[in-house]
């Protein structure tokens, strides 16, 4: 999956591990889950849907691990530093496991379908492992576990997309949620390894998304993230050739979809990822111009600016084409940030494959961007085809150059903010002072402020004053 939201940086693995909470509101007692979540929006999303499925099998969640009676651990498996630090923590938890011997440990997620031999047999770290599919299945498989038996349920679908569910909203700020509106990719990258762990994509009903759109507006939410694999392919009744499924039912792609959530209410910010180069349209770019609540903001990963390695990764477009999705953005909406996914030292790559890549980025001027090393991943078509030829010193090397132009292009662009006024959606309390808020613009930028009488959830204006790569400061006006 194409990572998602971030400020410009390399990801750091061991920091998106998050344990989450729901305070019991019952006086009975009541057995105790501790979620863990690794990767993207859409595994913390996945979590949101298993606590929903198992506090009406009477779980409460909790953020401590020593309380708990279930230990969840929901996987990563897009780079190898995200598998290692989940098994060394799976080690911790085997660990735990001797003080407390009624305690079940189960993985979910991409590393339960790739790994489940190792993690149940091999080195009989976990109870229960559940692919990212198989969530309703959980309650029967938490019951065998409770018996002694290995439970497993790793069986992808072609149609299972948990539309009727209701998330528990998990460490929420109240303020922002995600939605999920599809699964599964049907795009074969060849260094990802989502397809093979995730399945074959299948659109939610767009009926069910507004609905918990509404309903997270109702709870005082004030922004949802659109979450998919590949949003711009959502089809709704549609084959991925276009061919209508059901003459009786209404058709609904990406477009029509956002604009069906941008009219919950005017106040609701609509945002989304991930999104396609390949098949990101006018069309969309024309809905996000014409409604104000949807963000000025798109992740386009572009992973490198050379057409053969393009190739090579099967991304399915070349790098005119890119740049074209990138004028049709600048022309269509001026005020758009864009961001980015950038791998160096994939297969193969040249020196001057990778000068390709830098002039794109100067040339794209990225707000921001996620930036890695390539990783080789089992069962992928770049494991299996290529030879992962690239040294670690050569992967490294770039990665900084990538890094340094980032943070110019970044600074350059916060800059240009300075002395203009946005609305900002207030999220919370700054990190740095209780006397301060922070929030974010429709361009999905940072921005720290005086606290005034603000709390999150409103809307506020503010006048830049300063800024670094990563935020902008500013005051409020009246």
């Amino acid at each position: 999956m194409e990572d998602l939201l971030g400020q410009n940086k390399v990801i750091d693995e061991s920091r998106q591990g998050e344990a989450t909470m729901m305070k019991n509101e019952n006086s009975h007692p009541k057995k105790k889950m501790y979620i863990e979540n690794y990767g993207c929006q859409m595994n913390f999303s996945d979590s949101e849907i298993v606590a929903s499925i198992l506090t009406k099998e009477g779980y409460e969640t909790t953020d401590k691990e020593t309380d708990a009676d279930l230990i969840l651990v929901n996987t990563c498996s897009i780079r190898e530093n995200a598998e290692t630090r989940v098994m060394n923590r799976l080690g911790h938890f085997k660990k735990t496991k001797k003080q407390n011997p009624g305690l079940i440990i189960g993985v979910l997620g991409c590393m339960a379908e790739r790994m489940r031999e190792t993690l149940l047999e091999k080195e009989k770290l976990v109870d229960i492992v559940v692919g990212p599919d198989a969530y309703r299945s959980l309650p029967s498989l938490i019951e065998e576990a409770s018996e002694g038996r290995k439970a497993v349920n790793v069986l992808l679908s072609r149609e299972e997309t948990y539309a009727e569910i209701s998330p528990i909203r998990l460490s929420s700020n109240g303020v922002t949620a995600f939605i999920s509106i599809m699964r599964g990719c049907d795009n074969m990258c060849s260094f990802c390894v989502v397809p093979f762990t995730r399945g074959r994509e299948r659109s939610r009903n767009p009926e069910t998304i507004v609905k918990e759109a509404h309903e997270l507006f109702a709870q005082g939410f004030r922004e949802v993230t659109l979450l998919g694999q590949n949003v711009d392919s959502f089809r709704w009744n549609m084959s991925s050739k276009g061919v209508i499924k059901d003459e009786s039912l209404p058709t609904v792609n990406f477009a029509g979809l956002m604009e069906m959530v941008a009219q919950v209410s005017p106040e609701l910010r609509i945002r989304f990822s991930t999104s396609h180069p390949k098949d990101m349209t006018d069309e969309v770019l024309e809905v996000m111009a014409r409604h104000e609540n949807i963000c000025k903001y798109i992740h386009l990963p572009v992973q490198s600016g050379n057409t053969d390695i393009l190739e090579k990764m099967n991304r399915g477009y070349s790098r005119e084409w890119y740049l074209n999705r990138i004028a049709a953005i600048n022309r269509i909406m001026p005020d758009c940030a864009i961001s980015t996914d950038i791998i160096t030292g994939f297969c193969s790559e040249t020196e001057a494959n990778h000068q390709d890549t830098l002039s794109l980025m100067k040339e794209v001027d990225y707000d921001f961007a996620f930036m890695f090393k390539y990783s080789e991943r089992p069962r992928t078509l770049a494991e299996r085809k290529f030879e992962d030829d690239v040294t670690e010193e050569d992967k490294a090397r770039r990665l900084q150059e990538v890094i340094a132009i980032q943070q110019e292009s970044s600074l350059k662009r916060n800059k240009n903010h300075v002395g203009k006024t946005f609305e900002v959606l207030v999220e919370g309390l700054s990190k740095r002072s209780r006397e301060h808020l922070f929030g974010r613009t429709t361009q999905n930028a940072v921005v720290i402020f005086e606290k005034g009488n603000h709390k999150p959830g409103d809307y506020v204006h503010v006048k830049i004053t300063g800024c670094s790569s990563a935020t902008l400061q500013g005051e409020l006006v009246n």
